[in-house]
């Protein structure tokens, strides 16, 4: 019960920051946005129910010659999660074309920037500034990993870019490495094959056939750290692939 208080007084404090910044009451956009999470969270003295929102953040690169490559599958997750809980990603805002909705009984914001990959940080610490989020505890970044085999996901609460450089760049404006996020295994770059070509290339059909599951298991993530099951998410899909 402490903790539901502290926690409660935290979202306290990021109304009056709001409001100081902003000069806006809280009937004003955002500001009544956070409001109503403050509201429902306390009642009569008592906090009853906690709802927070969280930022889902897919990597990838804008216009139409990048999609379906192997550095788009953060953008694929999201246009995903967009479908099957009918979320419109259509509004651009922050450097991002963003949509707000429901996952899994919690108020989301599906992001996917718009900045190109090696500039995502731009867009992330947009995103934080104006909807007052702690990147510790309510933004996940889903994006590609070359060290998973293809479909394969891995979890992490923290940690380094791992020589992703949307990752670097994110970590660079959040000025530290603690966020969650999801790695979506695309498969080992080939011997002798020049990295940028292998990432911003296409899969094949049996790849994509993997690649599908993979997406799979990532909404399947989403849903497990949206109920504050972050451990149980690591359990289920961190395991080691086991060989054939």
């Amino acid at each position: 019960m402490n903790y539901v208080f502290y926690h409660c007084m935290k979202e306290q404090r990021k109304i009056f920051l709001c409001i100081s910044q902003c000069g806006r009451n809280l009937r004003d956009k955002t500001g009544d946005f956070m409001y109503n999470r403050v509201r429902n969270k306390k009642q009569n003295g008592i906090c009853e129910e906690v709802t927070d929102m969280y930022i889902i953040v897919g990597l990838g690169n804008p216009s139409k010659e990048y999609e379906g490559t192997r550095h788009n599958v953060g953008f694929e997750v999201i246009d995903k999660l967009a479908e099957k809980y009918n979320i419109s990603v259509d509004t651009k805002k922050h450097r991002a074309y963003i949509g707000k909705g429901m996952i899994a009984g919690q108020k989301v914001i599906l992001a996917k920037p718009q900045t190109y990959m090696n500039l995502s940080g731009e867009s992330v610490r947009s995103l934080l500034d104006y909807y007052k989020i702690d990147e510790e505890e309510e933004l996940l970044v889903i994006y590609d990993d070359i060290s998973l085999d293809h479909g394969q996901i891995r979890i992490r609460a923290k940690g380094s870019a791992g020589g992703h450089n949307g990752i670097k760049n994110i970590i660079a404006h959040l000025g530290g490495q603690v966020f969650p996020r999801i790695k979506v295994g695309v498969g080992e770059k080939p011997p002798k094959y020049d990295l940028a070509d292998y990432v911003l290339g296409h899969f094949s059909k049996s790849e994509q056939e993997l690649m599908e599951e993979g997406y799979e298991k990532a909404i399947h993530a989403v849903e497990y750290i949206l109920q504050g099951e972050m451990t149980e998410a690591m359990n289920e899909y961190n395991r080691k692939k086991k060989e054939a």
